[in-house]
């Protein structure tokens, strides 16, 4: 991980330096330093919870509805999440609905 290799150089470079080189924000390298090794950030800690979540609106709906219909179903329970987040979380976590398709003759 990135983080990792920036406190295993700190000694010898600025972490400013190897933030901007490797990409990383320099508040986001502290806030790593301060949880434990390992421990999810407090974003991944929700998505994780809103994903159990997603997956059961999904699960009732017969695995037919996508993002917009689950935003809609969790924010009739009074869970706050814009639409957008549901639907990366779903990508994310590969949840996808069916593909209805209308049924068409082929012979005459």
């Amino acid at each position: 991980m990135r983080y990792s290799f920036i406190s295993d150089h700190a000694d010898e470079f600025k972490v400013l330096s190897m933030c901007r080189v490797l990409a990383v924000s320099r508040p986001g390298y502290y806030a790593w330093r301060v949880r434990k090794e390992g421990e999810p950030s407090e974003r991944a800690r929700v998505d994780r919870d809103l994903t159990v979540r997603i997956r059961t609106v999904h699960r009732k709906s017969g695995k037919s509805y996508g993002s917009p219909r689950v935003h809609r179903e969790l924010k009739g329970q009074g869970i706050c999440v814009s639409r957008k987040r549901v639907a990366r979380v779903m990508r994310e976590g590969g949840i996808r609905a069916k593909q209805v398709r209308k049924f068409r003759v082929t012979t005459t």
